[in-house]
């Protein structure tokens, strides 16, 4: 399997390139350019085609960083179609309803206080030199820490490092390189907004089959339509994220760079969907479905033996509720749902589903804040927690959550959020007391 799936998979990649290429770069000859009458002077680019494009995510315009858009320096590499900036972070968990268990008793996040920091720093370019038109060279690396390894992984890696391209003004995107998927499907951030979307949701299916997600990347291709009536399809080849998990990918794949690990298969991601922007006619919607298929080897509990293929089905939707500006039409509630499931014999978790409640300008006074509750289910395996019961371990078998949180925008480029969140079976096993988790986190865009 491997010997054919890694060249079909490099031929994919370089045979998009080279299409996404050709199609801007190809087509005239030098005679036919001189014959043309002399084309109007190119209007300025904003900088902001420099930013991430093209996911589900949305990260913090380049005039919300620390550093000036209009300084020298990010005018400079602007004048020659190029951007850089770090993102850093740090989160900080603890369990506030019982002192803090021994380092080898620990089985969740805050049982014992954890910590976590994060530095990112990215490269983009325009390719103007190529003559290349709505197109990005994406180029990006992260340092991961945690101070509980199941929680982490450990890591100084390649990010990304991916070719993107539009065509049709906007109707088809095309992106072909190492991708963290976590920004492109599903839609996990609450608010859709990478400084202020994280705070109570660990809906963790999707990374189960094998989906990549930061800091973790993976050798991808894909490609987003845009149909009639704000519809749009989007799909991925992706060689899989290894079946054990992350530390088990760091392992092996130290660097980031490693194309094709032995025993890491094809991943297959498609979605389908319904988005509607805010304006001032419309209130924002957002519905996705999508089915991620790994044909990876993963370890069966009900039989023992490694098998191949695992998935994951999904499905969420979100709705704006009222308005509360109608100078800025984003602005106001918006409620959520989630559901996704998993095979149990391959999977310690199995369902997933959520509720959120989230308000986008949390106070007048205070535009760039995101207020948030999310009510959350997660089943834990009955295969996996029959197995424990059967070596006389204690289990949970699932567990419910309900978490607060306020993400503050603290000023330009600095977010501080904070949440609570009680949370009724923490882990699957031992049967643990319920936790009321304080966390919180600090982002800095540079």
């Amino acid at each position: 399997m491997r010997k054919v799936l890694s060249p079909a998979v490099r031929a994919i990649f370089i045979g998009a390139l080279v299409l996404c290429i050709a199609a801007e770069t190809g087509g005239q000859s030098g005679d036919a350019k001189e014959q043309e009458p002399p084309s109007p002077a190119a209007a300025p680019r904003s900088i902001e085609g420099l930013n991430y494009v093209g996911g589900e995510a949305a990260m913090p315009t380049f005039s919300d960083s620390l550093i000036d858009v209009n300084s020298q320096f990010r005018q400079a590499m602007l004048r020659r179609g190029m951007a850089f900036r770090v993102i850093t972070g740090m989160q900080y968990t603890q369990n506030t309803l019982h002192a803090p268990v021994t380092a080898a008793a620990q089985v969740y996040v805050g049982e014992r206080p954890f910590a976590s920091s994060y530095v990112q720093p990215i490269f983009s370019s325009d390719l103007r030199q190529l003559h290349l038109r709505q197109a990005q060279l994406y180029m990006g690396g992260a340092w991961n820490w945690a101070s509980w390894e199941p929680a982490g992984p450990k890591t100084l890696q390649l990010w990304a490092l991916y070719f993107y391209k539009e065509f049709g003004e906007d109707r088809a995107e095309v992106k072909a390189g190492y991708i963290a998927h976590n920004m492109n499907f599903v839609g996990l951030f609450v608010g859709g907004s990478t400084a202020t979307g994280t705070q109570g949701v660990y809906a963790v299916l999707p990374y189960e089959a094998g989906m990549s997600y930061f800091p973790l990347t993976a050798p991808a291709f894909d490609l987003r339509i845009r149909g009639p009536q704000k519809t749009y399809i989007k799909s991925a080849a992706q060689r899989s994220i290894d079946p054990q998990g992350g530390p088990a990918e760091v392992a092996r794949n130290h660097s980031g760079f490693r194309f094709v690990p032995h025993g890491d298969k094809l991943v297959l991601i498609n979605e389908a969907g319904y988005q509607r922007q805010a304006s001032s006619d419309s209130w924002q919607a957002w519905f996705r479905a999508g089915y991620i298929d790994n044909m990876s080897p993963y370890l069966s509990r009900a039989s023992g033996r490694e098998e191949a293929g695992d998935f994951c089905a999904y499905a969420l939707m979100d709705g704006q509720l009222t308005r509360s500006d109608l100078a800025h039409p984003q602005r106001g509630i918006y409620g959520g749902v989630s559901v996704m499931t998993a095979p149990q014999s391959k999977n310690p978790y199995d369902r997933y589903y959520e509720l959120r409640l989230y308000k986008e300008a949390a106070l007048r006074s205070r535009p760039g804040d995101v207020i948030s509750v999310v009510a959350s289910r997660t089943g834990y395996s009955s295969v996996y927690t029959n197995h424990y019961v059967s070596q006389g371990k204690t289990v949970w078998r699932g567990s419910t959550t309900l978490t607060g949180s306020y993400s503050l925008r603290a000023g330009r480029g600095d977010y501080v959020g904070a949440g609570l969140g009680y949370d009724f079976g923490p882990a699957v096993t031992p049967r643990v007391p319920s936790a009321l988790n304080l966390t919180v986190t600090w982002t800095l865009f540079f």
